[in-house]
């Protein structure tokens, strides 16, 4: 199973040569950022992100963002259920093993269908930083898409042992799995 995963991650590590070309080549040109509900990178057309130095939305190229601003911009395309984009803006990143960059690679596959993909991702971050406990409410959560209740329920333990039964993370993912058994 650690041979599998270590195969995938290795395989995915290559995406950025492949995705960032494709993804620079896209639309240029600039357009407001601010203003009104959501992140400014939500706002952007396709292909940009909110460059905070510039104020304005900027196509992406490696090495034109730091890695903060990469990570945000990434998070919030993720979050904006903008996966294929938020892949290709955090592929970008200049530290591939920044675990919140991993964090949303993993999300955005994830949610995208590849869900094994995301699985490594997630237990790379885990690697590198194994009390990151929103890694870990998404990689049980990554669990039960898969029908892993065990899996998920080991991930829930690993939470709590951190932050305790109050934490954001732990309730989020109780809900998860009480959800999973009911239906």
């Amino acid at each position: 199973m650690r041979r599998r995963l270590l195969i995938q991650v290795m395989a995915v590590v290559a995406l950025p040569l492949f995705v960032a070309p494709a993804f620079t080549a896209g639309e240029g040109g600039g357009g407001g950022g601010g203003g009104g509900g959501g992140s400014p990178t939500e706002k952007c057309k396709k292909g940009e992100v909110w460059d905070k130095k510039k104020q304005k939305c900027v196509t992406p190229k490696y090495g034109m963002l730091d890695d903060d601003n990469i990570y945000q911009a990434g998070h919030d395309l993720a979050m904006a259920g903008r996966y294929d984009e938020a892949i290709a803006v955090l592929s970008l990143a200049a530290n591939k093993q920044d675990p919140r960059i991993l964090n949303y690679l993993g999300y955005s596959h994830r949610h995208s269908g590849r869900i094994t993909v995301g699985l490594g991702y997630y237990e790379e971050a885990l690697r590198i930083n194994p009390d990151y406990t929103l890694v870990r409410e998404y990689l049980g959560e990554a669990h039960l898409q898969i029908g892993d209740l065990a899996g998920a329920r080991e991930q829930l333990s690993e939470i709590e042992k951190r932050t305790g039964k109050g934490s954001r993370e732990y309730g989020m993912l109780a809900e998860q799995i009480d959800h999973f058994m009911r239906s």
